[in-house]
């Protein structure tokens, strides 16, 4: 007997709770593609750029993760990536220009970096979306200090020890702390020429204030374990231009532009839905926010074609609670991990004959770590309502916690083990690079 035909697009967190849903159904014939062959846990990747961890503590090869499901017969994992969107053939273009029918179609292809029309900044700002993003700045980071090294006077190596992040967000924020946490600890006794300890690490915001998702008071109180590392906090910032030699915005305080010589400059600032969006736009009349995320109904369908579900960072979704109130979704990993979820169930009920049900995000609430012993925890416990802490025990609440969501006992104990080390000797091992090319850093060239 033929089976029913499903396309998942992505293996992030959404993709893969879609797949460990569907796999179950020996009447489904499911295809899951990605242009990688692993998963990454995205909340630990700032490490990975900062040589605290190193890639396979939070990556894991997507069919290793899904050796139960493929056992079962019915789940193909294809490394590929996908070009094109077809909703009125129902079929996907994979990058070898063949094409992949489906009757059903989960995307879950996330989100890339937003320069906000200035994409020329790309070169000199990169971002932090994949393991190469983070093997990129990693490099940026460690080069940065060898530069440093070589020049005599303090006005040739300023620049090189200065280091500009921009966006205020969570990923901001962990940046930040761990690159002064770099400075003032691990390189601390490392170099002849330079004291590492004085490296300047800037944090540009253009609201008033960091983690503007979290209440105020505990975005006050990263902001105050941001300064207490030694981060020069800049809020009210808007950046008007990057290059190799440094970064320029508008300084609301003072109503002034300013300039900063540096070599460094890392990306934290926006996100844009990913170009599959445009697919599903000229294809299936997929609308579009400002963002490039697809508007998708209740149902995390595409409007006139139920057939096609997006979810996670490419989808603009709403929960809808019981009253009927809606709020925009988070682009946040838990999110991913139920629309994954609930897209995989309303498949299987659109099946079956049955209505289709709205999606409803459960938050747990948000977590973010500023440093070494310190983090803001945001919680909304049933029955107990909300609950804000900061500090110590803030910071060992999102390391169990994220150690907890890791995919795979392999990498929970690695991290735990490279953690602990990391605590009481400062060391940071994973700093060693390949041997940068000519280009590999724009500024050295």
């Amino acid at each position: 007997m033929s089976r029913e035909r499903v396309v998942i697009i992505g293996c992030g967190f959404g993709g893969l709770w879609a797949v460990r849903e569907l796999a179950r159904d020996a009447t489904l014939d499911i295809t899951l593609i990605d242009r990688t062959n692993h998963h990454l846990f995205q909340p630990l990747l700032y490490q990975v750029a900062t040589a605290g961890l190193s890639a396979p503590a939070v990556s894991a090869p997507v069919r290793h993760i899904l050796r139960a499901e493929m056992q079962r017969g019915n789940l193909t994992v294809l490394r590929a990536a996908v070009t094109d969107i077809d909703a009125q053939a129902r079929t996907v273009t994979l990058d070898d220009s063949s094409t992949l029918p489906y009757d059903h179609l989960i995307v879950a292809a996330g989100a890339t970096h937003s320069y906000f029309g200035n994409d020329d900044w790309a070169r000199h700002a990169p971002g932090l979306k994949t393991l190469a993003d983070a093997f990129n700045i990693r490099q940026r980071v460690i080069e940065a200090f060898e530069q440093a090294e070589r020049r005599v006077r303090d006005d040739e190596h300023a620049p090189w020890m200065t280091f500009a992040i921009i966006g205020g967000g969570p990923t901001g924020v962990e940046l930040a702390g761990a690159l002064a946490e770099i400075a003032r600890h691990t390189l601390s006794d490392e170099f002849r020429h330079i004291d590492s300890r004085r490296a300047r690490v800037l944090l540009l915001e253009g609201a008033d204030r960091v983690l503007g998702a979290f209440d105020a008071s505990l975005s006050a109180k990263a902001a105050r374990s941001l300064q207490q590392l030694g981060v020069e906090l800049r809020t009210g910032c808007k950046v008007t231009g990057i290059d190799a030699d440094g970064v320029t915005f508008d300084d609301a305080a003072t109503g002034q532009s300013q300039r900063i010589a540096t070599r460094t400059v890392l990306w934290a600032a926006g996100v844009a839905g990913s170009p599959l969006g445009r697919a599903l736009q000229r294809s299936a009349g997929a609308q579009l926010d400002r963002a490039g995320r697809v508007i998708v109904l209740p149902d995390l369908t595409v409007a006139a074609h139920p057939e096609v579900s997006v979810i996670g960072d490419l989808a603009a979704a709403q929960s809808t609670a019981k009253d009927g109130c809606t709020t925009p979704v988070p682009g946040v990993s838990p999110a991913a991990k139920q629309m994954g979820h609930f897209a995989a169930r309303n498949l299987q009920r659109r099946r079956r004959g049955e209505p289709m049900q709205a999606f409803h995000y459960a938050d747990y609430g948000s977590l973010a770590t500023i440093g070494r012993s310190a983090a803001v925890v945001q919680l909304e416990v049933p029955g107990l309502g909300s609950m804000r802490w900061s500090g110590f025990f803030a910071w060992l609440f999102w390391l169990f916690a994220h150690v907890y969501f890791l995919i795979g006992f392999r990498n929970r104990l690695i991290v735990l083990i490279e953690w602990a080390f990391a605590y009481f000797s400062f060391e940071r091992n994973a700093r060693v690079v390949a041997q940068p090319q000519p280009n590999d850093h724009p500024a050295a060239s």
